[in-house]
C-alpha cells in the first residue's frame, strides 16, 4: 500500500500545474478514444471478413475473396490467423493489426501487396487443416513455408494460384472491386450539425 502511495504522491503534479495537468490529460484521453472509434479497433476483435476493409487498399482483395471459391465457406481469419490456440491467434491478431494500421495510416503500403514469412507458415497451415483428407494423400502434411522456401516441396496456392484472390495483386489491378460502402465514423449528432451549418448558407 506504501507503494502505491508513493507512486501516486511522486505522480501528482506540483498544485500550481494541477489544473493544466488536468486539462491535458482529458484532451489526450479524448484524443485516444476518438482514434480508437475512428479506426474502428474494436472491430478487429472478431473475425467479421467487413474488418479487413476498413482500409480501402483491402477491397479487391475482400471482393475476390467474397465472389471465390472460398466466399460462403471461409473468413479472412479462418485462412490468415493462426486456429490451433486462443493466444497464438490474438497474438497474431494483434502484431498484424498493429503492422497493418501503421502502414496503411502511415501510407507505407506498396503498390503490390505480398504476404510475409509469418502469414506464409499461418496460410499453409490453414489449408492443411481445411484440407487434411486431400493433401495427406499427396504428402504435403509437412510442407511448410520455411520448407517450400528451401525447395522441399511446395506451398498449396504454388498449384492452386487463383484460390482464393484470383490474381489480384493490387488495388490498381482491380479498379472496379465494388464492395458495400462502410457506414461513417462521423458520429451523428455531427452529421446533423454539419447538416444544418449547410441550409443556413
Amino acid at each position: 500500500m506504501n507503494f502505491i502511495r508513493k507512486i501516486f504522491s511522486f505522480l501528482k503534479p506540483p498544485h500550481r500545474w494541477r489544473l493544466s495537468v488536468i486539462i491535458l490529460t482529458g484532451i489526450f484521453t479524448g484524443i485516444f478514444f476518438l482514434v480508437l472509434h475512428i479506426s474502428m479497433a474494436a472491430s478487429y476483435l472478431s473475425d467479421d471478413p467487413k474488418t479487413c476493409i476498413n482500409c480501402h487498399v483491402m477491397y479487391p482483395h475482400y471482393a475476390s475473396w467474397d465472389k471465390g471459391s472460398h466466399g460462403h465457406v471461409a473468413t479472412c481469419a479462418d485462412c490468415h490467423v493462426p486456429q490451433d490456440n486462443f493466444f497464438r491467434k490474438y497474438y497474431v491478431k494483434a502484431t498484424d493489426g498493429l503492422r497493418h494500421a501503421t502502414f496503411f495510416t502511415m501510407r507505407w503500403e506498396p503498390q503490390t501487396l505480398m504476404i510475409k514469412d509469418a502469414g506464409i507458415n499461418v496460410v499453409q497451415e490453414n489449408c492443411i487443416r481445411c484440407h487434411i483428407d486431400l493433401v495427406d494423400m499427396v504428402q504435403l502434411v509437412e510442407v511448410t513455408g520455411r520448407s517450400a522456401a528451401k525447395g522441399e516441396g511446395k506451398l498449396c496456392w504454388d498449384c492452386h494460384r487463383e484460390t482464393p484472390h484470383g490474381t489480384v495483386k493490387s488495388a490498381s489491378a482491380a479498379p472496379h472491386a465494388l464492395v458495400e460502402r462502410l457506414p461513417s465514423v462521423m458520429p451523428s449528432w455531427l452529421n446533423i450539425f454539419l447538416e444544418q451549418g449547410d441550409d443556413n448558407k
